[in-house]
């Protein structure tokens, strides 16, 4: 196992970014741990599932998640381009509904960049804006030689810096680090490999 986060990680500062697919909550949980604190998370408040603040225990202190649910994705951008803008929070995470279109992009990232605050947008698969720095795509790994549920494979798939990838990667909640592992059949002893 490595500690070696994969590139890009931190999330570059000063922008937004993407993330989607099925393991994005976690993502963004981990990329806010590993980007600093505090945390602001805004959503629609019409979304059935809530965030738990205590569900965020083992990626931060609790008390470091900022939770705003708002009336609409109007509100919602409002919400994150004034805290980008701001730069009093070192990560803003903005749940996305529906498409953005380039000028509500393009207004997210002059803000981050006017407040040196990174942004992360969770969107739903196909749903990514032309203006965002890096899309990732975060998706649940099972382990059967492990009963721990943190291992997960993010892959860039869009990058304005032209760098693509993929990689397994696990949170180690004592240490609250990010580790990159080999994918299952490529570790030392197993069936694919050679001990």
């Amino acid at each position: 196992m490595s500690s070696a986060s994969p590139p890009f990680l931190p999330l570059r500062a000063g922008r937004v970014h993407e993330a989607c697919g099925p393991a994005a909550t976690g993502f963004a949980a981990i990329a806010a741990a590993m980007t600093g604190k505090p945390v602001l998370w805004v959503r629609e408040a019409w979304q059935a599932d809530n965030l738990h603040p205590v569900g965020f225990l083992s990626f931060m202190d609790p008390s470091d998640l900022l939770l705003t649910r708002t009336a609409s994705q109007t509100d919602s951008l409002a919400v994150a381009e004034e805290a980008l803008k701001d730069g009093a929070l070192p990560f803003v995470v903005i749940e996305i509904t529906r498409p953005l279109n380039l000028r509500e992009g393009r207004r997210l990232q002059l803000a981050a960049q006017a407040g040196g605050t990174t942004g992360l947008c969770l969107i739903p698969e196909g749903m990514g804006s032309n203006a965002a720095e890096t899309r990732w795509h975060a998706a649940p790994v099972f382990d059967p030689q492990d009963e721990d549920s943190t291992l997960m494979r993010w892959e860039i798939i869009k990058n304005k810096a032209g760098t693509f990838g993929a990689w397994h990667v696990r949170w180690n909640r004592e240490t609250r680090r990010l580790h990159v592992v080999s994918p299952v059949g490529l570790r030392p002893g197993s069936a694919n490999t050679p001990d």
